[in-house]
């Protein structure tokens, strides 16, 4: 075994996405307690060792992309999940969404929605029961390891019981929630950030949130059940946080801007979906894997097929 000379590959980019969201897991840790700072640092920790374990012994360091795993897994998990559930999360994303295919660069799925999916199928009570209000005011849960104090439904289950938050709850993050997505303006700062410094893309970005608009707007029009108006589709839910850092992730992500349009299109309008005629309370985490399995075959029809003068 060869000990590699750096432990962590130092990847400008992706420390960049950490800092911006510091702010939302700052806030977090500000209304619901010193709790969330053990669940996302033992998902960060998780997924550094588990990618070490097959790295090191080749002599090779960890990316830092791994903590960017761990870190956006850990801020779309629930506070009050148990705290050995989300180091499980870390080690299923990162072997079986990452490692297999081959490492950084290789993985056609985002590992941290990969780990996510799992915990959520896994243990479903544990992922939608529970919730937590956000203690808001003076010290706000400062002192508390937990804000167990009061719960109540998530945006995405309280519009289905006719009682919704205000826009600006959700919007300042005094809504129920996962830990990183309830304070929607921080992630928007976050996410103009890392857009501004280039760490993400656009082309990404705009059609995500576009798509679900229109599609969570037409649903509004014509009366559906359960759908809310396209406002409250955007401010609800996870779609500001993945909408800013999962579907921008360059490597689970199309390669050519019609691709990148197709894609996050896709997801826009199958998260709105889900959540409206799906069993599920939220939708993005598939519509992301969804994405990513098609991602290929969208860049594939965009660059390499052949085009019907080709075949005369």
């Amino acid at each position: 075994m060869t000990r590699p000379k750096k432990w962590l590959m130092q990847q400008k980019n992706m420390r960049g996405v950490l800092y911006a969201l510091t702010p939302a897991m700052l806030w977090a840790l500000y209304v619901f307690g010193w709790r969330v700072m053990a669940v996302v640092s033992l998902t960060m920790v998780t997924a550094v060792i588990t990618e070490g374990m097959f790295l090191w012994r080749k002599g090779r360091p960890v990316s830092e992309a791994s903590l960017v795993t761990g870190a956006l897994l850990g801020l779309s998990l629930p506070q009050s999940l148990p705290l050995w559930m989300g180091p499980v999360g870390s080690i299923i994303g990162i072997v079986f969404g990452k490692m297999v295919f081959g490492g950084f660069g290789m993985n056609p799925f985002n590992p941290a929605m990969v780990g996510r999916a799992f915990i959520y199928l896994a243990f479903p009570m544990e992922m939608t029961t529970g919730w937590t209000t956000p203690l808001f005011g003076g010290i706000g849960a400062l002192t508390r390891w937990s804000a167990d104090a009061v719960t109540g439904p998530t945006p995405l289950v309280a519009v289905e019981r006719t009682a919704p938050p205000a826009y600006s709850d959700l919007f300042l993050g005094l809504g129920a929630g996962c830990i990183g997505e309830v304070a929607r303006v921080l992630l928007i700062i976050g996410g103009l950030y890392i857009l501004w410094k280039k760490y993400a893309r656009w082309r990404f970005v705009l059609p995500t949130f576009i798509s679900a608009v229109v599609m969570g707007g037409l649903l509004w029009l014509f009366n559906t059940p359960n759908a809310p108006d396209p406002l409250y589709v955007v401010l609800s839910g996870g779609l500001v946080f993945g909408g800013f850092f999962i579907v921008t992730d360059p490597i689970s992500s199309p390669k050519t801007m019609p691709g990148a349009i197709v894609y996050g299109s896709l997801i826009g309008s199958v998260t709105v979906l889900v959540r409206v005629f799906g069993s599920f309370a939220e939708g993005f985490m598939f519509a992301v894997l969804l994405g990513n399995m098609v991602g290929p075959v969208i860049d594939w029809w965009v660059t390499d097929r052949k085009k019907p003068e080709d075949e005369i």
